[in-house]
């Protein structure tokens, strides 16, 4: 591993009256002298356009991208420390993931250099470090089932079994399902002893299955007695979940000081909450690799979660390969300093590129459906599209004006035009592939964050405007989603998207799924509207939000703290009116990556609280108990 020779450290300072002031200091840990060199970094909190910089000026910034020149016949010698300030941002620092990410030094001859990064510092107030995100938890139903079940009246033993194994006479399927749950826990707990057995063991307890017609799919019901165990359920699903109850309850009742114990008696009758219980994986800002995808599903069955959001598309990348385009791959997945998508969000010296081969897609698919969820593929449109306009640009009006909107997120002029008609010849390319790949009913086709002001200054946008009678922009967005639901309609697909789709008159509610993430009333107003909807609020469910408000705990803040009590208790029918409530489909987590720039952060910000949303999304309200699941939560298995 090659150690940097240059280290950037920072610290963030409050302002009175302005969003405060960085001050960063370029440490030359390496033995050459530069001259002529110029800074790179990548940060979420952003250099504003009115800005003021002490010995530096910005050269260049793109969204989150920054470039800092020293003064003219500025020299950094071996050993000595470039600092300078930048006073006017986008906003306040408020936590130590508000600094920079990445970052790299150019030199004269265009060499890039790597450099490590100090942790964003605290100056002029007390950085303090976050408590404890979980209390010990105590429960007086001594059971490690987590999400807690519908029913349950189990007596603990004092006995644990060495493995349970298929009675005599279960057929190929149940044992077959068995083994599935096997490999789960497995892949999860690769040290830990299996819970399952094919054939019979000593010390082991005998599980007989009973398919239950006219039970819901996903219920089942466990019998613990003292000749076995008998577990019901009403389809395939239901078996699954009720084995992998039985695993968990022998995974916390094994001995190493959990307190827990696996049932002399009793019985499990259980189904869950909701139909759809979801969780969103955004691999754009962060690509992850195949490997941690399989994993990312197997944590999904192990929570009971049914639904695989895969945001597959964004400004930052485009990671799914469409053969038709191979250079959306090529291009479009690849950020680097001399690549046409510039270094975001971690990237450094070194560029990056990673995307999902077909083959991929349909393995991680499979998978996936071998545990019954169901992948849900995301390609984010008209907004998000930076990735799409570098590497297609005839997909541009030449005649806009280059820099005439931007995105909350810095991007300028990111959202495919509606009034080009290559537009569409390229989604239905798009939308074909897809169709392929992606057995689920819906294709979730983002609608977020287009820019108020967008197309405004296109020519051809203006004249579609005026022949259709289309005023603004989220009017001629909707005309857009209106043609890409038609789309989907003809190739037998159904149109998801976020809340934002409903704007400017949005599209018909028949078979639309939106998926209400700004904030809870928006779920509600949807529902009045006729949309199907999924709750998915930053407030709550967002799992890149910070946890805590001290300064030294990570995360992104715009939707407030939510800590791990706060996604717990959250009820997502809130103040959903009764006749509403059937358009309540179900709840979702979403993780944004725009701060996952290793495992660790990933698993300190993502657990416990997708562990919280999985319980909210099977539980009964009444049957939650926020100290049950603390003590409970931290046997979860982590990516």
């Amino acid at each position: 591993m090659t150690i940097p020779q240059f280290r950037l450290e920072a610290a963030w300072e409050p302002v009175a009256g302005t969003s405060g002031k960085f001050h960063f200091s370029l440490v030359n840990l390496s033995d050459e002298t530069l001259t002529g060199f110029r800074l790179s970094y990548t940060s979420l909190t952003r250099t504003a356009e009115k800005h003021v910089c002490e010995n530096a000026r910005l050269t260049r910034k793109v969204a989150n991208y920054h470039e800092y020149a020293p003064p003219e016949g500025f020299t950094l010698a071996p050993g000595a420390i470039w600092s300078f300030t930048v006073e006017g941002l986008t906003r306040p620092a408020k936590h130590v993931t508000d600094g920079a990410k990445s970052a790299y030094v150019t030199t004269a001859d265009n060499r890039h250099l790597a450099m490590a990064i100090g942790d964003l510092m605290l100056k002029g107030a007390e950085s303090r470090t976050p408590p404890r995100l979980l209390p010990d938890g105590k429960t007086d139903e001594p059971f490690s089932l987590l999400p807690w079940p519908r029913e349950s009246t189990l007596e603990p033993g004092d006995a644990v079994p060495v493995a349970l194994y298929p009675a005599a006479g279960s057929t190929a399927a149940d044992v077959a399902a068995m083994a599935a749950i096997q490999g789960l826990y497995q892949r999860l707990f690769p040290v830990d002893h299996l819970p399952f057995s094919l054939v019979a063991v000593d010390g082991g307890i005998a599980v007989t299955f009973a398919e239950k017609p006219g039970h819901a799919d996903e219920a089942y019901e466990i019998a613990f007695e003292p000749g076995g165990i008998q577990l019901a359920y009403g389809g395939a699903a239901g078996r699954q979940y009720g084995l992998t109850s039985l695993a968990q309850l022998l995974h916390g009742a094994r001995p190493g000081g959990s307190g827990f114990r696996f049932p002399k008696s009793g019985r499990v009758s259980d189904s869950p909450r909701y139909g759809w219980r979801g969780c969103h994986l955004d691999v754009s800002r962060q690509f992850i690799p195949t490997a941690d995808v399989l994993r990312f599903v197997d944590l999904l069955a192990w929570h009971k979660l049914n639904i695989f959001h895969w945001h597959l598309t964004d400004d930052e990348a485009w990671r799914l390969e469409i053969k038709a385009y191979p250079a959306l791959t090529d291009t479009g997945a690849r950020r680097g300093p001399d690549e046409p998508l510039i270094p975001q969000l971690g990237d450094g010296a070194e560029p990056r590129h990673g995307f999902y081969s077909q083959k991929e897609v349909r393995a991680i698919v499979a998978h996936a459906a071998s545990l019954h969820i169901e992948t849900v593929p995301e390609v984010d449109i008209p907004g998000h599209c930076t990735a799409v306009l570098i590497t297609y640009p005839d997909l541009t009006d030449g005649q806009e004006a280059p820099d005439s909107y931007r995105s909350v997120q810095g991007y300028p002029n990111n959202a495919l035009n509606p009034a080009i008609e290559a537009t569409y010849d390229f989604l239905g390319k798009v939308f074909d592939e897809m169709v392929t790949l992606f057995p689920s009913e819906y294709i979730h086709i983002g609608g977020d964050e287009v820019a108020d002001g967008s197309w405004l200054k296109s020519p051809l946008a203006r004249a579609l405007m005026d022949k259709e009678g289309l005023a603004g922009t989220f009017e001629l967005q909707s005309h857009f989603m209106k043609r890409v639901k038609a789309m989907l309609d003809a190739r037998g697909r159904k149109l998801a998207g976020w809340n934002e789709v409903a704007h400017g008159g949005g599209v018909s509610p028949d078979g639309t799924l939106l998926m209400a993430w700004q904030n809870p009333e928006v779920g509600i107003e949807l529902a009045r509207e006729g949309y199907d909807v999924v709750m998915t609020p930053g407030q709550a469910y967002y799992l890149d939000m910070v946890q805590a408000e001290e300064w030294q705990e990570p995360g992104a803040s715009w939707a407030g703290t939510v800590p791990p009590a706060h996604t717990y208790a959250y009820e997502a029918e809130g103040e959903f009116p009764e006749a509403l409530k059937g358009r309540l489909r179900g709840i979702q987590a979403c993780i944004w990556t725009e701060n996952f720039i290793s495992r660790a952060y990933f698993n300190h910000l993502v657990f416990p609280r997708l562990s919280a949303i999985a319980e909210a999304a099977w539980t009964p309200r009444e049957r939650k108990d926020w100290l049950r699941f603390a003590a409970i939560a931290p046997l979860s298995p982590t990516l």
